[in-house]
């Protein structure tokens, strides 16, 4: 059996949203312009690092999507996004901040780890690097709003960078922030993870595919007033058997290789 860092957080986050997702084969449909953008973008900086003309690949890689019927923030058309990402490649670029030795091994690395003779971990990493001369894992993020930087040391408790961390040993992580709004900005977060921290996170891998296994997946309600959690989660239509909400939301494919789950009784 094959786990990640997304089954675990998406179980942790909602059982049931983990059985329609990763046994029922439910998924979201790639709508939101923010997150195809953020995979356009990630695509141009791995064109930087390679020495090439990474405004030129941005637009390229965004131009496939001009014509799509995509959701936009406010404010947003498909013209402003690739301004602001061409602005955001630009400021990259003088910052200078970022620098990765051999990018052909360097990114968008695939890290396994053996739990069992019958159970393995992978994570995908964007980089390795250095940021400010310090080697460290970089996490690449795209968003139309600032990541909160108080209370100092936040960004330790960040799960994504504990498993990353985790996985590889490295104690030394950041994310680097590219920030779409009428005047880009770029956040370079960084941030240590200690050895406790990463034996907890170790723990709840274990204690969370114990449960996975076990056919435990009871729904987590996220409706409570101000923060409603099911409101934004693309799977409310399962749950509350709208097929109109399924339509606009997901599409389903099967053949999961987790599908000897959907035998046990839940």
């Amino acid at each position: 059996m094959v786990y990640s860092y997304s089954q675990i957080n998406q179980y942790l986050s909602c059982p049931r949203s983990y059985r329609q997702r990763y046994i029922e084969g439910w998924r979201e449909k790639d709508t939101r312009a923010n997150l195809v953008f953020g995979r356009a973008f990630e695509t141009a900086l791995a064109a930087y690092f390679r020495g090439e003309d990474c405004g030129q690949r941005l637009h390229d890689e965004w131009a496939q999507f001009r014509g799509s019927e995509l959701e936009y923030g406010r404010g947003d058309t498909w013209d402003i996004v690739l301004t602001q990402g061409v602005q955001l490649l630009e400021r990259f670029c003088q910052d200078s901040r970022v620098h990765i030795a051999n990018p052909e091994s360097q990114l968008q690395l695939r890290i396994r780890r053996q739990l069992s003779p019958g159970k393995e971990f992978v994570s995908y990493l964007d980089a390795i690097g250095e940021l400010d001369g310090i080697s460290s894992i970089i996490e690449w993020k795209t968003t139309s709003a600032r990541y909160s930087e108080e209370p100092l040391g936040l960004l330790a408790l960040d799960p994504q960078l504990l498993c990353y961390s985790w996985m590889t040993g490295v104690a030394e992580v950041a994310m680097v922030v590219f920030v779409r709004k009428r005047f880009p900005e770029i956040q370079y977060l960084k941030t240590t993870i200690s050895n406790q921290q990463r034996e907890q996170y170790g723990h709840l891998v274990d204690d969370t595919i114990t449960q996975i296994e076990s056919g435990r997946f009871l729904p987590h309600s996220g409706i409570r007033f101000p923060n409603n959690g099911c409101t934004t989660c693309p799977f409310i239509g399962l749950c509350l058997c709208k097929e109109e909400l399924v339509a606009a939301s997901l599409i389903q494919t099967r053949g999961n290789e987790l599908d000897w789950i959907d035998q046990l009784d839940c």
